[in-house]
């Protein structure tokens, strides 16, 4: 492609490219909304050798999300989600980096959403993570869509009355009959979420995941599908700078959207539009909303306790002392 000619945004496909260069060729305005996670500059093999210093990282986002400023709608939205920067131990939150960054751009947060996910890097000299931010951005004074009733959940007191008589409602069923307004906090069970709990709980794709490829940080498609039916329509553009294994491009799709997606690595590039492909058959392993987490039986081997812990508990002993300290275990 030459530069200066646009990207063909009326179907959906998946780009082998830089996600900046590409940005450049996206029609001003025609994207709706924007779904990432953009490198976290922490050494995964995907980052290794882009960024010199972490401040040369953060002037290459700035440009980045300008360039998704340029490309939005009036009435688009950018989800942007991100998680931590780690170097010998310390811990920055991205989010407190690039916050300040989109709102010079002109956006405005609507939504910072907490993801709490069960697996993940086990920590050894801190708590371990296992939780990421999901900022949802706009335009600034901007009309942007937002379309509650696909992503509601059910009322937990669906029986629950008006007390007073304010506008004549004394009596009358206080909730909406369609659900109520999903929290601001994902604490990713998808039973609670679809089915009672104002908490999302959605497995991050881990081990036997069945949505899980060869990318080391695949997010789940229950996360951009919430996002795809809040802050879209039927026909809308949706892009994902970061594509990898098209999880965003997937969701799309699925929904009657148009997926453009951008991946630099000619391996996740391929294995995105394999599943794009299978999407299109019928045949793609999707783990469906709804579904609660598995959890072993009590009679699993992986749920008993194994008798080496057993040996370590009976030597050290629960709330023994040691060395004039109790020591809980």
């Amino acid at each position: 492609m030459a530069r200066g000619d646009h990207i063909d945004i009326s179907t959906t496909k998946v780009i082998l490219g830089d996600a900046v260069d590409t940005l450049k060729e996206l029609p001003t305005g025609s994207v709706q909304l924007c779904i990432t996670s953009p490198p976290y500059n922490i050494g995964k093999e995907y980052e290794k050798g882009s960024f010199q210093t972490f401040e040369a990282y953060v002037e290459w986002m700035k440009g980045l999300l300008g360039g998704i400023y340029n490309c939005l709608s009036s009435s688009g939205s950018l989800c942007l989600q991100v998680g931590n920067h780690v170097t010998h131990g310390r811990l920055l939150p991205l989010d407190c980096v690039f916050i300040p960054i989109l709102s010079d751009l002109g956006f405005t947060l609507r939504n910072r959403i907490i993801w709490k996910f069960n697996f993940g890097l086990h920590a050894t000299r801190r708590l371990s993570g296992r939780y990421e931010t999901l900022l949802w951005l706009t335009k600034r004074e901007a009309e942007y869509k937002f379309n509650l009733d696909p992503i509601r959940i059910e009322q937990i007191y669906p029986g629950k009355r008006h007390s007073s008589n304010k506008q004549g409602k004394a009596g009358l069923p206080s909730g909406n009959p369609q659900g109520k307004n999903p929290s601001d906090f994902w604490d990713f069970d998808p039973q609670d979420a679809f089915f009672g709990e104002s908490v999302w709980d959605i497995p991050n794709v881990k081990a036997n995941h069945p949505e899980k490829t060869t990318h080391p940080c695949q997010f789940p498609t229950e996360l951009a599908d919430r996002c795809v039916l809040a802050l879209s329509d039927v026909g809308d553009v949706v892009f994902d700078p970061f594509a990898g294994t098209g999880t965003t491009v997937i969701c799309a799709q699925a929904r009657r959207r148009v997926g453009i997606g951008v991946e630099i690595n000619a391996e996740y590039a391929q294995v995105a539009r394999d599943r794009l492909n299978r999407l299109e058959r019928g045949e793609l392993p999707i783990r469906h909303s709804g579904k609660p987490p598995r959890r072993p039986k009590p009679g699993e081997r992986v749920a008993m306790k194994p008798e080496e812990w057993e040996q370590v508990l009976c030597t050290c002993g629960a709330g023994e002392k040691q060395n004039g300290e109790v020591q809980i275990i």
